[in-house]
This record gives C-alpha cells, sequence and structure tokens, in this order.
C-alpha cells in the first residue's frame, strides 16, 4: 500500500465516522433537534482510530449569531465520556486546543474490545448562549487477521503536535516516507501518543515551537538497514554525548519531519516472552452465611487494671529513680574540691589566673557604671616636666558623660606656668603649659618657649 493508498484509506475512515452508511448511501444524518441518533463506527483492532469532532457539525443546535456571517465565531468545546462513567475508556484519547477549533478523538483498541460496543457521549458547550447539545457515538470494534503486525517501530517526530498530526494527508505523507525506508508490504499507524502524556514539558511559546508526537507503526517484514543503523556503536556513543546519529536515511524525512533518531524503539513482539496474569473470577459480592450473629453474653466480669496501672508506671518509674540516684552521686559525692585543685595548680598560674580575674571584674564594673572612678592604670604617675606625683584629676563624682571627645581652645583647663631656671646673668623667664585631654585622659604638655624678655 503506498502513500497514496494510506491517504485514501484514513479519508475512507474519516467517512465512515461522520455517519454516512456504505450499504444506504440515500440515507443523509440530518440535526433537526438537540438530541440526535446514534452514530456508529466500525475501526479495527490494533490500527489507529481517529474521530473528527467538527464545529460546523453542531452550529444547527444553536441560535444564530447576531452578526450575519459570524456564526463560525461561537465558541464551543466538547465532552467526552464512556456511557454511564464519568470519562473515556482508557484506550480512547482526546484533544481540542481552543474553543474554535474542532475536537478529536483518537486511540488504538486492543483485542480484548473486540464484539464490544463502545458508546460515548459527546456533549457540545456552545460560550456564547451557554447551550448544549448532545449525541452518542457507537465505537464497534472489529477484529483483523493482520493484527498484531511482527514488527513495530516507534517514532519521535519533534517538529509536530498531535492535532497537526491526526491529520490525515500529515499522517499519510509521513507512513508514505516510513514506506519508502522500510518496504513492508503491509503497513499500519497503529498509535499515536502526545510527548505530553510521556512526561514531556510544555515547550515555550516562542519560535513557533511543538510539544512533540510518538507515532507508532507496524510492518509484516524486518526491519530495514537503515533504521538499524540506530544500533550501531558509534551511533549510541554519539547519543549518550547528546549528539544527533548519522542515519543515511534521515534526509526522506527531514523535509517535513524531524525525528529524533536517540528515542526511536524497535520491537519484535515475537521475540518477546509474554507474561500471563491470571484473571481472579468475580464474585457474586455477597458474603458466605456463616450463621446467626450471637452477642456476648452480659454476665461478663469486668477485668482489673490495676496491676497493669502500677506495672506501667512503676518500672519507668524505678529505672528513673535508679538513674538519677547514679548521676547525683557522680556529681555531688565524687568532686575533689576547690582546695585539692588548688595545691596541685603551679602558683604562677593561679597569680595569673588571679590577675586575670580582677582585670576582668574591673572592666565589667567599668561596663555598668561610667560614673565611677577612672581606674589607676589609666592616670599619669609622675608630672611630666616638674617629677612631681600628680595626684588623681578625676574624682568619683567626675562627670564624665558631658565630657566632649575633642578639646577646643575654650575647653582648654587654667594654664600652669612653672619658672624655669635660665643661664647665670639672665633673667628668669616663664614657661607655659597648657593642660590637654586626649580621649579623656589628662596630660601636660609645654606650649611656649622661654621668651627673652
Amino acid at each position: 500500500m503506498d502513500a497514496a493508498g494510506l491517504a485514501a484509506w484514513f479519508c475512507a475512515a474519516c467517512a465512515t465516522c461522520s455517519g454516512a452508511s456504505a450499504t444506504n448511501r440515500g440515507h443523509v444524518v440530518t440535526i433537526l433537534s438537540r438530541s440526535h441518533g446514534d452514530r456508529n463506527v466500525y475501526p479495527s483492532a490494533g490500527v489507529l482510530f481517529v474521530h473528527v469532532l467538527e464545529r460546523e457539525y453542531f452550529k444547527g443546535e444553536f441560535p444564530p449569531y447576531p452578526k450575519a456571517g459570524d456564526a463560525s465565531n461561537d465558541p464551543i468545546t466538547f465532552n467526552t465520556n464512556l456511557k454511564g462513567y464519568p470519562d473515556r475508556p482508557g484506550w480512547l484519547r482526546y484533544i481540542q486546543r481552543s474553543s474554535h477549533s474542532d475536537g478529536v478523538l483518537y486511540g488504538s483498541p486492543t483485542a480484548e474490545h473486540v464484539g464490544k460496543p463502545t458508546v460515548i457521549e459527546i456533549t457540545a458547550y456552545n460560550r456564547r448562549t451557554f447551550e448544549t447539545a448532545r449525541h452518542n457515538l457507537v465505537i464497534n470494534i472489529m477484529s483483523t487477521e493482520e493484527f498484531p503486525l511482527p514488527y513495530q517501530a516507534e517514532f519521535y517526530i519533534k517538529n509536530m503536535n498531535v492535532e497537526e498530526m491526526l491529520a490525515s494527508e500529515v499522517l499519510g505523507d509521513f507512513l508514505g516516507a516510513v514506506k519508502n525506508v522500510w518496504q513492508p508490504e503491509r503497513l499500519n499507524a497503529i498509535n499515536i501518543t502526545s510527548a505530553l502524556d510521556r512526561g514531556g514539558r510544555v515547550p515555550l511559546p516562542i519560535n513557533d515551537m511543538k510539544e512533540g508526537v510518538y507515532v507508532m507503526v507496524g510492518a509484516d517484514v524486518q526491519f530495514s538497514s537503515c533504521l538499524r543503523e540506530v544500533e550501531t556503536p558509534q551511533n549510541q556513543l554519539r547519543c549518550s554525548q547528546e549528539m544527533e546519529p548519522l542515519i543515511s536515511c534521515d534526509k526522506k524525512f527531514r523535509a517535513q519531519f524531524h525525528i529524533d533518531w536517540c528515542k526511536i524503539s524497535l520491537v519484535d513482539i515475537t521475540k518477546v516472552v509474554p507474561v500471563y496474569r491470571e484473571r481472579l473470577v468475580p464474585g457474586t459480592g455477597v458474603l458466605p452465611d456463616v450463621g446467626e450473629y450471637n452477642p456476648p453474653s452480659e454476665m461478663l466480669r469486668s477485668r482489673d487494671y490495676f496491676t497493669d496501672f502500677l506495672v506501667t508506671l512503676a518500672v519507668p518509674s524505678a529505672v528513673a529513680l535508679v538513674l538519677f540516684t547514679i548521676l547525683g552521686y557522680s556529681m555531688c559525692c565524687r568532686r575533689e574540691g576547690v582546695e585539692k585543685r588548688n595545691m596541685q595548680t603551679p602558683d604562677i598560674q593561679l597569680v595569673h589566673h588571679s590577675s586575670i580575674q580582677k582585670s576582668t571584674k574591673e572592666l565589667r564594673g567599668m561596663s555598668k557604671n561610667r560614673e565611677i572612678s577612672w581606674p589607676l592604670s589609666t592616670l599619669p604617675v609622675f608630672h611630666p616636666v616638674s617629677g612631681e606625683v600628680v595626684p588623681p584629676l578625676h574624682p568619683d563624682n567626675y562627670e564624665t558623660t558631658s565630657m566632649p571627645l575633642m578639646q577646643t581652645q575654650t575647653n582648654l583647663q587654667n594654664q600652669v606656668q612653672i619658672p624655669q631656671q635660665q643661664p647665670s646673668g639672665d633673667n628668669y623667664c616663664m614657661s607655659t603649659f597648657r593642660r590637654l585631654e586626649v580621649n579623656g585622659i589628662p596630660e601636660e604638655r609645654k606650649v611656649a618657649e622661654a621668651l627673652n624678655l
């Protein structure tokens, strides 16, 4: 089957889904009410099934748009579910990109659904008038001798979305390219899955980026040498390094489809070991009869819990008391004492620690109260000129908080003049000193030299 034949087959399937009957061509489905008859479709097991929910089909159910020629602007959305259940069957998916686009039902039924009609309720919502229209879609799954095809290949197409790939002409072009590469006698599209359903990330809305789609196809012949090139060690190494592998037949797809060859999957189901699961036989849902219910006698003796209470409370208390006794004995009765410690400590170390302790107490006292007297260690011991012992200049009631940080000329204390002896025959001169304070510490400095009168 070539590409043209596949496209024709797909269009015929869509025409079948639209409700046209092959045996009765004169019968035309006309929408006359809000609830119309069932529509029957006949997909094959193991083959991709696509049914388009066209907005034009439901427009006659809703009032016309106020403006002439704008009827196509009505926003219409669809809700699909299995009749009697809130959701669709597991093999059937639905997608509608926006309220102004058609909806698409697609999926691949399996052999276990053959012969079981599946009724899908389709409800159309008009977002302008808030009215609804409903009809049923009856899916009759047919068996096929070609299912399952033994060789299946899954391709990941990066530049396509699901609704774009579901179009008959696009899918026909892809199957035609695969047929040229694979050269099978029978080739079918088995399933289509969005990359978002496989854990993919939503693409950024820039540069027309696509979400990607997985397309699985099946054939009746072995995989071609071109498809086997992905399994070579060179291409496997390039894939592990996130580089594009070198595939000779990629140019036959590149014009329209960008395939990620590192994600291709080739499966030969004839070599896959089947896993059989035993099905549980459903029961009747009725419990077996075990006789009448016999409640306990009213003459039961009450149980005494006093012993249990004592055991529960006494054992942890006894353990805690023993541990407390051991800890108290270790901390209080086994201490060596301060005197023994001092006797074993060298005197120089005790003096050193004592001086540190005194200095620490002095610094703590200074930090608590700034109104105390200045420590003797910060005062000059003798006069810098005369050599006389200088008494403390800061009494206990000295106000240090009002002392400026920088002394100006007006803040200086009274000048002190000390006579200085000159060489014999000359008159005596007076040397002038000014009493200054730097950082709160008084200091006498000489400010004038002897003057020649």
